[in-house]
């Protein structure tokens, strides 16, 4: 649970990982505010005070508004929930710091954001209905509307990124050309797990398992650095409870909470292997403190 801390200022700092709930706390808020809205997406904020799905998570594990002004909370966007105009063809040398989210609508998008929002990062998450998606996350998120044929819009939803998480089958890979100026993918794939599964399930999983084949192959012939986290049937069960397991075939057979791998898509955009990195990730025995020297640990082997 939170402690809502009394400072007189702001920390002058933060820690690599700011300090944050368990995925056990997380898992419980983030159910219960669920039950509450017909779609996680679907937060509505009172007349007299705005709040989104992502600052009630936050006052939640961090104290309290100011405490998520400290974490990096932008200022409100303007009352009818637009953004300024960009000037779309001017060619604006921009620090890529960004990470894009692919499918920010999805449950397992939708995790990973909140990973991101804890990690203040500079989120931009390609979306359906926007103004949905600034109900739930405030200002926290760049929120992308538009065709990726389009170039123009191509152009302007990769603009400052760094890293791209796809964390579901949802085609964006369909074109290796959408990956353009990012120097990181991270792909969460179940491609393991269908290669592994027989009979009737294997009939079931056939289309899904064509994509994720085409994923992996299209992100692997990018020519840009990429964590492959192939993970093993995604459950809808609390994170942070279990540990993990990284050994090799784990994924054909073993299960892994969707919220768990969330939190592995995020914590790999912190170790930026020289070429690509494959992994097999599941629910086990092993408990991860450091992340970081995880991956090291991971890009080390594989490159042996």
């Amino acid at each position: 649970m939170a402690v809502a801390l009394r400072l007189s200022k702001p920390p002058s700092s933060f820690p690599t990982h700011p300090v944050a709930p368990s995925l056990l706390c997380y898992s419980q808020l983030f159910s219960s505010l669920q039950r509450r809205t017909a779609s996680p997406l679907r937060c509505r904020c009172s007349k007299k005070k705005e709040t989104s799905f992502a600052d009630q998570l936050l006052d939640y594990i961090e104290g309290g508004p100011k405490l998520r002004k400290w974490y990096g909370a932008p200022d409100l966007l303007p009352k009818d929930g637009g953004l300024e105009n960009e000037d779309e063809s001017s060619e604006i040398d921009e620090v890529r710091d960004a990470v894009l989210v692919t499918d920010g609508e999805s449950e397992i998008g939708q995790m990973v954001i909140l990973s991101l929002i804890l990690k203040r990062a500079r989120i931009k998450a390609l979306v359906k209905d926007k103004r949905a998606a600034i109900d739930a996350f405030g200002t926290y998120v760049e929120t992308m509307v538009g065709d990726l044929n389009d170039k123009t819009f191509l152009t302007n939803a990769l603009r400052g990124v760094r890293a791209i998480i796809c964390a579901s089958n949802d085609g964006f890979f369909s074109d290796i050309g959408r990956t353009k100026g990012a120097q990181h993918i991270v792909l969460l794939s179940q491609l393991a797990f269908y290669r592994g599964s027989s009979g009737i399930q294997a009939v079931m999983n056939s289309k899904a398992r064509k994509l994720a084949e085409r994923d992996e192959e299209t992100v692997i012939a990018s020519g840009i650095p990429y964590t492959i986290i192939r993970a093993g049937l995604l459950q809808d069960s609390p994170g942070g409870k279990q540990g993990f397991s990284f050994s090799k075939g784990a994924a054909a057979k073993g299960r892994l909470s969707k919220e768990d791998a969330a939190a592995v898509c995020v914590e790999a955009l912190d170790s930026l292997p020289e070429e690509g990195l494959i992994l097999e990730v599941v629910n086990g025995e092993e408990k991860v403190r450091d992340w970081k020297e995880k991956f090291t640990e991971l890009i080390g082997t594989a490159e042996e």
